[in-house]
This record gives C-alpha cells, structure tokens and sequence, in this order.
C-alpha cells in the first residue's frame, strides 16, 4: 500500500482551504501532489508555493499529469467543473469532491467514461489555509463511491493515521448535519450567550473572554468523558425553579433554543440520574 501511495499523482482543482490544507498534508506525508488548477491562476500559484508543488495553466493539463483529482471547490461548483472535465478522456481516473453533504453521485456518467468517483469528506472544520494541515491528522474521514477503488482510498487515509467510515450515498445529508450541529450550530449557542451577556452589561470582548473558560472547559470534558458525564447546570440538578426563571427572562427567540435543547438535556440526565425526578423539569418545557 505504501509503495502504491507512493507512485499515485493526486492533483487539486480548487486552491481554498480545502485545497491548501489537503495538498500540504497529503505532500508533508510524501504523497505526489502533481499540482494545482484554478479558476484563479493567482490562487493555484500561491497553493503551488505553499506545497512546494506546480500550478496549471488548464484544467486538461493537471488532468493528464494527476491519476487522481481532488475538486476542492464549494458545492455549488461542483456540477461546473465536473462538466467541464467530461470534455476529456478520463479513462483510469479517480475524481473526487470533498463536500460534506454531497455524494459522488454529482460526478454524472462517470461509469460509462471508465472513470471512478469518490466522495472523501474530512470530519473537521477547516479554519486557517496555512495552520489546518496540522490539525488534520486527527480527524475522521467519511469516503463514498465507486467500489473499484473504495477500500484503496480507504487504506490510503488509514495510512496518513485518519480513522476512516464508509458511508452510503443516501446518508450524506443526514451525516453532514451531524457535524452542524457540533460545529456551527455550537458557534451560534456561543454567540447567543454573548448577546445574552451584553445585555447584562458586558461589552461583546469581556463577554467573549468571560465565557471562553466555560466553553473550552466544558467541550473538553464532553470529549472526555461524554455527554452525560459532563452534563452540569440546571436542568441536570432538576432545578426547576432556575429553569422557570430562566424561560421568564429570555426572548422568544433565545426561549425557543432553550427549551429545545433542554429537552435533550433532560434526556441525558434521565439516563444520568435514573433515581432522579424530572417530571416538573419536564412540565416547564412542555409548556413553553
């Protein structure tokens, strides 16, 4: 498998985070990263730099000098630039995308061109084009595709020291909003408590500084230990009066988030506490 890896010429079309950060992974484990292509000629030369590879002038080029290409380009692209690489022989090729909520089925007719399409999907938030590469090494990734060379693409994450999970094409959405919601959706429950803060007082940086030790502290002792484990406040005491007060203050908007997510609190602290009454906790939510 090594040897393989070794030999195997990937190129990238799209020179965004995704594209930056994959290639300068994939090159500083000694993977051929043939090059960059982008729409942006400026974009492609400063990955090319960055990874010690070339730039393309064409898409046709990097295509006949990569076994493999990875279109690190937003979804809405995709279906463009899958289109224009139809125009040439593809015969042998693996063409993958790396969109978290799209299937390889977007790569259309490509049985039928003797090619192979993959889905590949980091399960990790790509924040910084030059500092995410050494980050990634811990994530998950998700891979969907052709069967030819499924369990090549497989190994070949597995070999670079990502766990790997193969998913379905039919579970992509469903999957991607799993990572929504402990990543994004996590931003906007931070961001609310900010706004919260500020209208006790807090100017938005002491409210951000305030509540980083909270959060920080909080996430890593979900990781550690789990949800339940972790779970501290109100709901998981069964302080129901807090609760009640909590709801008679808040905003509509911000009571909405809270009740929804307090019902899966309550879950979590039934299964925590099982001699524990959550009945009136259960009420309160009900009700609001």
């Amino acid at each position: 498998m090594n040897n393989i890896m070794n030999q195997i010429k990937i190129g990238f079309v799209g020179a965004g985070k995704a594209g930056f950060t994959l290639g300068k992974y994939m090159t500083e484990s000694n993977i051929h990263v043939s090059g960059y292509y982008s729409r942006r000629k400026e974009s492609a030369m400063e990955a090319a730099k960055f990874t010690c590879t070339k730039y393309f002038d064409t898409i046709e080029e990097i295509l006949a000098s990569s076994d493999a290409l990875f279109l690190t380009v937003p979804d809405g692209a995709l279906e463009t630039v899958w289109n224009s690489l139809k125009q040439y022989p593809l015969t042998g090729k693996c063409i993958c995308h790396c969109s978290g909520a799209m299937s390889s089925a977007v790569f259309s007719g490509i049985d039928q061109m003797g090619a192979f399409g993959y889905s590949i999907h980091p399960l990790f938030a790509i924040h910084d084009r030059l500092q995410s590469y050494r980050e990634i090494s811990q994530s998950y990734f998700t891979i969907e595709g052709s069967t030819e060379y499924l369990e090549f693409w497989r190994q070949f994450f597995e070999t670079l020291g990502n766990p790997v999970r193969l998913i379905q094409p039919g579970q992509k959405f469903l999957y991607h909003s799993a990572a929504v919601f402990a990543s994004n959706l996590v931003t906007a429950l931070f961001e609310t408590g900010i706004g919260i803060l500020m209208k006790c007082g807090f100017d938005r940086a002491g409210s951000e500084k305030a509540l980083a030790p909270l959060f920080l502290h909080n996430c890593q002792n979900v990781v550690k230990t789990g949800t339940a484990e972790a779970l501290t406040g109100p709901v998981e005491r069964g302080d129901a009066e807090t609760v009640l007060h909590h709801l008679q203050t808040l905003s509509e908007e911000e009571k909405a988030i809270y009740v929804s997510l307090s019902k899966v609190l309550a879950g979590i602290a039934e299964e925590k506490n099982p001699g524990r009454d959550y009945s009136r906790i259960w009420k309160i939510l009900k009700e609001n």
